[in-house]
């Protein structure tokens, strides 16, 4: 009678430890991926409570929020045979937790690595300028080309940021050796124009006095009246010529 009541205990206690084992509780943002007896079953599984036979099943659980993985730095040559180190973020996530799990070994793994030669690849064939000037278009090519690889994989690359261009200190001097030059023929440019227009100016208003005279005796007695705000003890100036012409003809 004892062995019996023991027996029967024994297989309530092996029932519930087995209950317990067999439920999983999956996030909202995960899927559990079953293989039962080796044989991969069709659907993910989750999210809320899932059940998993113990022995029978294995299974893995999948992240299916946006991953950001900093690619580190790669020593590039670019196409104008310059050394430069670049580093860059990749964002991605998981799509189809079936294949990322049966096709790829290590799908982060693998996703690293691929970005890391992509990168290389693809940043050999710029030159310094355009890598310099030109991250939006080549981000967009590197999250095309690493989109294309890895969707055999499930996963889809959403965004590819090249984050630091490293360049050598000769070539940082030479760079800031020609911002300064482009600085200065900005200026001279500019400079230039300004004395253009200044001298268009000052031919237009030649002309204009041509035309009118008694614009250039008003002119040289507002020069007198600037000179006279001054603080100045004594001003010598000449009286041209014109102003007491009239003068003297009416004495004639």
């Amino acid at each position: 009678m004892y062995f019996g009541l023991n027996f029967i205990m024994f297989i309530i206690i092996f029932g519930v430890l087995i209950l317990v084992a067999s439920i999983k509780i999956v996030k909202e943002y995960e899927r559990a991926v079953v293989f039962r007896l080796g044989r991969l079953l069709k659907a993910p599984k989750g999210p809320g409570i899932i059940l998993i036979i113990p022995v029978i099943d294995r299974w893995v659980r999948v992240n299916l929020r946006l991953i950001a993985m900093e690619v580190p730095p790669q020593d590039i040559i670019t196409k104008d045979n310059v050394s430069v180190k670049v580093n860059a973020v990749i964002y991605f996530r998981v799509v189809e937790p079936n294949r990322a799990i049966t096709d790829v070994d290590d799908y982060m793994y693998a996703t690293s690595q691929l970005s890391q030669t992509t990168l290389r690849s693809i940043l050999g064939q710029v030159e310094l300028d355009d890598l310099l000037s030109e991250r939006d278009r080549i981000n967009l090519e590197l999250q095309k080309v690493l989109d294309k690889h890895t969707e055999p994989w499930g996963i889809k690359v959403s965004t590819v940021d090249v984050k630091n261009v490293d360049l050598p200190q000769e070539m940082q001097r030479a760079i800031a050796k020609q911002a300064e030059a482009e600085r200065e023929r900005r200026a001279k440019i500019i400079g230039a124009e300004g004395e253009f227009q200044a001298a268009q100016k000052m031919v237009d208003a030649a002309a204009l006095m041509e035309e009118h005279p008694i614009s250039l005796q008003l002119r040289y007695l507002q020069t007198l009246r600037e000179i006279a705000a001054e603080k100045n003890s004594t001003t010598l100036f000449p009286i041209p010529i014109d102003l007491i012409d009239v003068f003297l003809k009416k004495r004639g």
